[in-house]
C-alpha cells in the first residue's frame, strides 16, 4: 500500500496540484481587485453574487487555459481584461454616473473623440489597484503550467467548459435563478445593479438584452392593423405651414430641480421669466432617460416618438437599431414639403450621426467642419456660433418653402473642472463657492442669453415660426452630489433620483399658440405638443400617442386600460424599429 501511494503522490504530482490551486485562486483575486476600483466587493456585493462572479471568472480562466494551453497566457489575458474593464467602468461612472454596459462597446469611437476634455487624474485607489494588477501580471509570467499538447486531449475539455460557460451565462439571465440567487434584476438602476451584483455578473445578465425581444402577443399584421385604425381620414391641409426649429441644448438643465441654492445673480433669467407665463409660450419640464451622457438617446426619443423604456438600459439606438431609412419626425416634415436640416457643431461620426441623419430624412447634415465661422467657449463651439449658423441656414432657404431645423449644441458638454482663458465663470453659489458649480451655471447663463437672442431674431421674422428648446440631460453625479451636500442630503431617495431626469423645455412661437406653464411631459412625447400647437398634421403613430397620453393621464381610466395602451405602445414601437 505504501508503495502504491508513493507511486501516486510523486513530487511532480504535488507540484501540479499546487499549481492548479494557485491557478484557481488567481481569478478570484482578480474579481475582487476589479471591483476595488469602485468599492469593496466584500462589503457591497451580495454574498451569493460574489460566488457567482468568482465562478464566472474561473470558467473564463479555464476556458482560456484549455484553448491556449499555457496558464500564464490565459491568466495574463484575464488579468489585462479585468484591469481594463475595471478602469473603463470606473471612469464611465465618474463621467456619466452609470456603469459600463455591453452597448457601450458601440460607443467607443464617440467616447474617444471627447476623452481629451475630461480629467483622468487617477485617485489613490485607482493607483494602488492598478499597481496590484500589474504586480500579478508580472508574477504570472513565472507561472508554468501547461495542457497536454495532443489536440484530442484538449478538444473534449474545451467543448465541455465552453458549454458550461454558455450555460452559466444563460442561467444568470434566467428570472427564476436570479430570484433564488438574490440577484438584483432591475435594469432601470444600472449603477445599483452593478454595485450589488458585481461587474462581471451584471455584464453577463445584460447580454440578454443585446437583442430586443418581441412584446407579449406581438405580430406584425396586428401592429399594421392598429396603425391603419389611427390613419387620418380626409384631406390634410398643408397650406401655410410654419417653420419649425428645434434646439436640443447639450447638458442644459436647471439644478434647482434637485436642490436649493443661492447664486450671486440669476443663472437662467430668460427661461425663468418665460416660466412665469409669456405670450405664445409653453414651458415645463421634460423627463429624459439619461444622466450625464448618451446625448443621442434624447435625440432618438424626440425625433421618433419612441421611448427608451422599451429598450435595454444603456443601449444606443442610433448605433444598434437604426441601420437604414427610418420613420421619424424628419421624414414626416419631408412628406409635408419641408426642407430638413440637421446641425451639430461637433464630429460627424459621433453616435453615427453622419449615417443616421440621412436615414431619418435630413436633406442636409451639417457638422463641425461645415460651420462657416466658429467661436469657442472652452474647447467647444459656442451656442452663439451654433445659432448664427442656424440663422444663416434659415436666411438662405428657398423662399416660401417651410423649413425644419434640428440643432444639437455642444457648448455645455462636460467636464467642468478645468479653467480656460476664453471663458471666465461669473455665477457663484453663495452657500459654497465651488469652481465646478460655478463653471456649469455660468455656461447655462450663456446658453440662456443666446437662446434669448435667437427668440428675439425670430420674433422679427415675418414667416410663422415655432421654436422648441430643451436640455438633453443633467450633468453627472459628481456635480449633483455637490448640491446634495449643500442641502445636507446624505441619503438619496427614489424621489430625489427621479428629479435627476428632469430638464426644462420651452415652446415659443411668433404667431398665436396656446400659453401654459408647468406642462410637464416625456421627451418622446414633447414633439406632440409642438405639432399640435403648430397645426401640423399628425401621423397614425402620433394619433395613437395622443390617445395614449389621454388614457395614461385620465384618472378615471382603469389600470387595465392603461396597461393595454402601454403594451400597444410597445408593440407599435417594435414594429417601427424592427419590422
Amino acid at each position: 500500500m505504501k508503495v502504491v501511494l508513493k507511486k501516486i503522490v510523486q513530487p511532480k504530482t504535488i507540484e501540479i496540484i499546487c499549481k492548479v490551486i494557485i491557478f484557481t485562486i488567481i481569478p478570484a483575486v482578480l474579481f475582487y481587485l476589479m471591483e476595488a476600483y469602485e468599492h469593496s466587493a466584500f462589503e457591497e456585493v451580495r454574498i451569493k453574487a460574489q460566488w457567482l462572479n468568482i465562478l464566472l471568472f474561473e470558467l473564463i480562466a479555464w476556458f482560456l487555459f484549455i484553448i491556449i494551453g499555457r496558464a500564464k497566457w490565459a491568466l495574463s489575458i484575464l488579468t489585462v481584461v479585468a484591469m481594463i474593464y475595471g478602469l473603463v467602468n470606473h471612469y464611465i461612472m465618474v463621467f456619466r454616473s452609470t456603469p459600463f454596459v455591453p452597448w457601450d462597446i458601440f460607443s467607443m469611437g464617440t467616447a474617444a473623440s471627447v476623452a481629451g476634455d475630461y480629467d483622468f487624474t487617477p485617485t489613490k485607489t485607482v493607483i494602488w489597484v492598478t499597481a496590484s494588477f500589474l504586480v500579478i501580471l508580472v508574477a504570472i509570467q513565472f507561472f508554468k503550467l501547461r495542457m497536454p499538447k495532443k489536440l484530442w486531449v484538449r478538444v473534449i475539455p474545451t467543448v465541455c467548459v465552453g458549454f458550461l460557460l454558455c450555460g452559466f451565462v444563460g442561467l444568470l439571465q434566467n428570472d427564476s435563478f436570479q430570484s433564488k440567487a438574490n440577484l438584483y434584476p432591475y435594469l432601470f438602476t444600472p449603477a445599483h445593479m452593478t454595485k450589488v451584483n458585481g461587474m462581471a455578473v451584471t455584464f453577463a445578465m445584460n447580454l440578454e438584452y443585446v437583442i430586443v425581444d418581441k412584446p407579449d402577443g406581438y405580430s406584425k399584421s396586428d401592429a399594421e392593423e392598429i396603425i391603419n385604425s389611427y390613419e387620418t381620414q380626409g384631406e390634410v391641409d398643408t397650406e401655410n405651414l410654419p417653420n419649425v426649429i428645434v434646439i436640443m441644448n447639450e447638458a442644459f438643465s436647471d439644478l434647482a430641480a434637485i436642490g436649493d441654492f443661492t447664486t450671486n445673480e440669476d443663472y437662467m433669467p430668460f427661461i425663468h421669466s418665460l416660466q412665469q407665463g409669456y405670450e405664445n409660450t409653453i414651458t415645463g419640464n421634460t423627463t429624459v432617460s439619461i444622466i450625464g451622457g448618451n446625448t443621442c438617446n434624447s435625440e432618438f426619443e424626440f425625433l421618433t416618438g419612441h421611448t427608451m423604456d422599451f429598450l435595454p438600459v444603456g443601449s444606443i439606438p442610433f448605433q444598434q437599431y437604426i441601420d437604414g431609412p427610418t420613420a421619424s419626425l424628419v421624414s414626416q416634415f419631408k412628406d409635408l414639403g419641408y426642407a430638413a436640416y440637421g446641425m451639430h457643431p461637433y464630429g460627424a461620426s459621433g453616435w453615427k450621426r453622419d449615417q443616421v441623419y440621412p436615414w431619418l430624412g435630413f436633406d442636409v447634415s451639417m457638422f463641425k467642419n461645415d460651420f462657416w465661422y466658429k467661436q469657442y467657449i472652452r474647447n467647444y463651439v459656442s451656442d452663439k456660433t451654433a445659432y448664427d449658423n442656424l440663422i444663416r441656414m434659415f436666411e438662405e432657404k428657398e423662399e416660401g418653402q417651410p423649413v425644419f431645423i434640428f440643432e444639437v449644441t455642444m457648448q455645455n458638454h462636460g467636464g467642468y473642472t478645468d479653467s480656460f482663458e476664453n471663458f471666465t465663470p461669473d455665477i457663484h453659489v453663495q452657500e459654497k463657492d465651488d469652481a465646478v458649480l460655478s463653471m456649469y451655471l455660468s455656461l447655462i447663463k450663456e446658453s440662456d442669453a443666446q437662446f434669448k437672442r435667437l427668440v428675439e431674431y425670430f420674433s422679427k421674422v415675418e414667416e410663422d415660426t415655432i421654436i422648441v428648446f430643451f436640455g438633453d440631460h443633467q450633468p453627472n453625479d459628481f456635480l449633483a452630489n455637490k448640491l446634495y451636500k449643500i442641502n445636507g442630503k446624505t441619503e438619496i431617495t427614489p424621489e430625489d433620483a427621479m428629479k435627476r431626469y428632469l430638464t426644462p423645455y420651452v415652446i415659443w412661437a411668433n404667431f398665436d399658440i396656446e400659453e401654459g406653464t408647468n406642462q410637464d411631459t416625456d421627451i418622446s412625447l414633447l414633439s406632440l405638443k409642438m405639432l399640435q400647437q403648430a397645426g401640423i398634421p399628425t401621423t397614425a403613430y402620433q394619433n395613437f400617442l395622443i390617445e395614449y397620453v389621454d388614457v395614461i393621464n385620465n384618472p378615471n381610466a382603469s389600470q387595465e386600460e392603461k396597461d393595454e395602451m402601454l403594451l400597444t405602445y410597445q408593440k407599435l414601437q417594435y414594429y417601427y424599429l424592427f419590422e
